[in-house]
């Protein structure tokens, strides 16, 4: 009876203890995307990359000490407000050591201060505006920039379609999409030497399902190429509203539109799309590309897309700079982030400078035939 009352007894007093007493040896890596709202889709494609890399690199090794590592998933519901919510929850509640994310620049945006102020760094995986790591010494990222996508898609449409005249179409509730706009059309002019060369710059809101007021403008102007850099879904519904008023104008994208909702909902009418991304599995960059598309196929069952690898490497990245701090302390990891040269990730490799936070990365343009994403060349910067 006294060794019931004694283990009943141990048993009270391990439930008062703390859990963190028990996961000392845990790091964690903030998650933050839009799993729900009008950029769901990207986030869980990123979401699938973290995680696929989490299953085969459970832990890190710091010294002697090995800790689990641990994903604190904050959804930022596609909305800056909650963004900023997300951001805010992951610092003062789950405290990450590092944050990875987010898909769509302004909710990477919304919350770069907060991370800056708690000074815990942050990886963005596929937000290419360049005002995510502008003036943020804790944000870093792993894709290319918009200045450069947007000048390999004037190329594009300049050298590859001979276009002279061109149309914009922006989501203009949509950090990314103003500010891509924006490069292509300086690099279009530029190319073009013609300051009319942009003969029209027609705006929508996120959410907007009706675009005929849009393409009814466009109709009537002589344009040989459409850039319309959006959300995969908004963009899928332009196109096949515009080929359903006959506009047959090739039609130009960003790296959001490779996401299988784009073609599901733009259907045959997206065929011949052409847009910038980040990697084919086709084309492998290192080491690392080979290795994340096999496991990838393994784990889901279907071949990865362009934004799934960023999620890999920006958990890769999280591990190797935590192996050089040499510490889960959370300005060491930022500094050592700071300090990477040549990372092999799967998407390419990964160097910062002195003064950038943004990696020197090359682009890939596909184009949909076939109802699939297909590759047509690789863009070194």
């Amino acid at each position: 009876m006294k060794r019931i009352s004694f283990l009943l007894a141990v048993a009270v007093l391990l439930c008062l203890i703390p859990a963190a007493a028990f996961s000392q040896n845990v790091v964690k890596f903030g998650v933050f995307e839009p799993l729900t709202g009008a950029n769901a889709a990207g986030g869980a494609e990123e979401l699938d990359g973290v995680r696929l890399a989490q299953s085969l690199y459970p832990t890190v090794k710091v010294g002697n000490t090995e800790y689990k590592i641990e994903l604190a998933i904050a959804d930022n519901k596609s909305d800056k407000v909650e963004a900023a919510n997300a951001g805010q929850s992951l610092v003062d509640r789950d405290k990450v050591q590092v944050v990875l994310g987010s898909w769509g620049s302004g909710l990477s945006m919304a919350a770069g201060p907060i991370f800056r102020d708690a000074k815990v760094p942050a990886i963005g995986l596929s937000c290419t505006n360049p005002l995510v790591t502008k003036g943020n010494p804790y944000y870093f990222r792993v894709c290319f920039i918009d200045p450069f996508q947007g000048t390999v898609m004037a190329t594009y449409a300049s050298t590859n379609l001979k276009a002279k005249k061109a149309v914009l179409i922006r989501e203009v509730s949509n950090d990314y999409s103003v500010g891509l706009a924006k490069f292509f059309s300086d690099s279009f002019v530029a190319l073009t030497k013609d300051k009319a060369a942009i003969v029209a710059t027609l705006n929508y809101n996120t959410g907007d399902q009706d675009f005929s007021a849009q393409l009814t403008q466009i109709k009537s102007l002589k344009a040989n190429v459409i850039f319309a850099p959006g959300n995969y879904t908004e963009s899928a519904l332009i196109i096949k509203q515009a080929r359903e008023l006959g506009i047959k104008t090739p039609f130009l994208g960003g790296d959001t539109w490779e996401i299988a909702e784009f073609i599901s909902v733009g259907k045959t009418a997206v065929e011949g799309a052409v847009l910038s991304t980040f990697f084919d599995n086709d084309a492998p960059l290192t080491p690392n590309s080979k290795i994340f598309v096999a496991e990838y196929q393994k784990k889901y069952g279907r071949m990865p897309s362009g934004t799934a690898v960023l999620g890999y490497d920006g958990y890769l990245l999280a591990i190797d700079a935590i192996k050089r701090a040499g510490s889960i302390d959370t300005v060491k990891i930022r500094d050592a982030i700071a300090a990477t040269r040549k990372f092999p990730g799967a998407s390419g490799y990964i160097t910062f400078t002195a003064d950038s936070n943004d990696p020197v990365k090359s682009a890939v343009i596909k184009e949909v035939k076939g109802g699939k994403f297909m590759f047509k060349t690789t863009v070194n910067p």
